[in-house]
């Protein structure tokens, strides 16, 4: 394909690209997902207690961050970050969670659900006072047994009972359900304690035999507790106790400040970056500020298609990785001018030096940009948390700036170097063609002087 052509293709390749870039990202705050620090919502990492006199077991971890996994997807938080740090921890991250107090007491919640006959009760103090109280009673440990356990759950609804009262219902497998049946229709007209991590939810009569395998926890549930509840008892048991080692609630009005700081950061130094450009390069430095444009839109295209997929969330680690990545950009745009002049000056003419030059400045860039892309590789690997958003961003930053290099600074040099640089050098901050790179010029045009 002839080269002109060709660079004519890869500016139309850009426009269509910048032009989706707008689709995809606009308006920012709503295409782009925001981090924890940003929109505010709950970081807080868990630390497993074992049971005493056992170890902590890898498969305990396991399953207990698969547990945590399920709650709070069911709790209906999005853009959630649960990973595992070191042996026995687990760091939760839940943007936009608006009830952090209880939404942490469900990720605590040991999920242990137990069926208690009343008569088992040996401790005649906790006896006494579930005579009169139906809820909310502490059981003792080693003062009561229990004749089944949640492991026979397979699933949990909330409703209303005759008397409008929010309830939750039980479904359960055949073994719970044999159970239950067996337990009913040998204790009508007793009491049942259901209990959960050792507090009694409800105590209600037996009224008559349960054979179907459904039962329901009724007490003075509000709607929020009654739906956490439901959360706990179908994502199943703990395996371990976790406690909370380390809480921050981030409030949404102090993300929201530190957004606009951040973003006001980022575009104070696009601005000193493109007059810096345009004052020192002149017509190659509005070329410089215009491939920065191409840049960002670019970036900001690909963060959104991320956030729709529901792969990035932008944490101010992430945005001080975009604003590192602006100077990276810069830095290439800075490194094609100088070694285009830098040819021209060795005696080449305008053409020549926009294509070879060009070609050596991309090269050296990217030399340099893989030592900064590799560190950021290996950060991402390694890091937890907001750390991980500032690794993405700068990797993305470097893959944007060779794109930009390759599909817009290049041609556009390369192009205007055919005809619109030798009309006015002083204009686009070039020197002027030495005499031999003239002649060389007129003589491949078929001119020069005769004898």
């Amino acid at each position: 394909m002839d080269p002109k052509k060709r660079n004519y293709l890869l500016l139309a390749l850009v426009a269509i690209l910048v032009v989706g870039s707008w689709v995809l990202f606009t308006p920012p705050n709503e295409k782009i997902t925001q981090g924890l620090d940003i929109q505010g919502g709950l970081s807080v990492i868990l630390t497993a207690k074992p049971v005493p006199g056992q170890q902590l077991k890898p498969a305990d971890m396991e399953r207990a961050e698969l547990i945590i996994r399920n709650r709070v997807d069911k709790l209906g938080a999005s853009e959630t970050s649960i990973q595992r740090e070191g042996n026995d921890s687990i760091l939760v991250q839940m943007p936009g969670i608006k009830n952090a107090e209880e939404a942490l007491k469900v990720l605590q919640s040991t999920g242990q659900l137990q069926f208690v006959d009343l008569g088992s009760i040996t401790d005649s103090a906790t006896a006494a006072e579930l005579q009169s109280k139906y809820e909310g009673v502490k059981l003792k440990d080693g003062t009561y047994t229990s004749f089944m356990t949640g492991a026979v759950v397979t699933g949990a609804s909330v409703g209303q009972d005759e008397n409008g009262k929010i309830e939750v219902s039980l479904t359960m497998n055949a073994e719970g359900t044999k159970t239950w049946a067996e337990y009913t229709t040998s204790h009508v007209g007793k009491r049942v304690a259901i209990v959960l991590d050792g507090v009694v939810q409800s105590s209600p009569s037996v009224n008559e035999p349960i054979t179907g395998g459904q039962t329901a926890i009724s007490g003075s549930f509000t709607a929020a507790e009654a739906k956490n509840l439901k959360t706990v008892l179908e994502t199943g048991a703990l395996p371990v106790t976790l406690e909370p080692v380390e809480t921050r609630d981030v409030g949404a009005t102090l993300g929201q400040d530190s957004l606009r700081q951040g973003v006001l950061a980022a575009l104070f130094g696009l601005a000193i970056v493109a007059i810096y450009l345009i004052v020192f390069y002149r017509g190659l430095g509005a070329i410089s500020v215009a491939a920065l444009v191409v840049f960002s839109s670019i970036f900001l295209g690909i963060l959104a298609a991320l956030s729709a997929f529901g792969l990035f969330a932008l944490s101010l680690p992430g945005i001080a990785g975009v604003v590192l990545t602006i100077g990276v950009a810069a830095d290439s745009s800075i490194l094609i001018n100088e070694r285009f002049k830098e040819e021209i000056r060795m005696g080449k003419t305008y053409r020549s030096a926009a294509t070879s030059g060009t070609r050596h400045a991309i090269g050296t860039s990217v030399d340099a940009d893989l030592v900064t892309f590799v560190s950021a590789l290996v950060l991402f690997a390694v890091a937890i948390g907001p750390v991980k958003g500032f690794a993405l961003t700068l990797m993305l930053g470097i893959i944007c700036d060779f794109a930009m290099m390759l599909l817009f600074k290049r041609p556009v040099i390369i192009l205007l170097a055919e005809s619109v640089i030798p009309k006015a050098p002083a204009f686009w901050g070039v020197p002027k063609e030495s005499v031999a790179a003239l002649g060389a010029t007129a003589k491949k045009k078929g001119g020069g002087a005769r004898a």
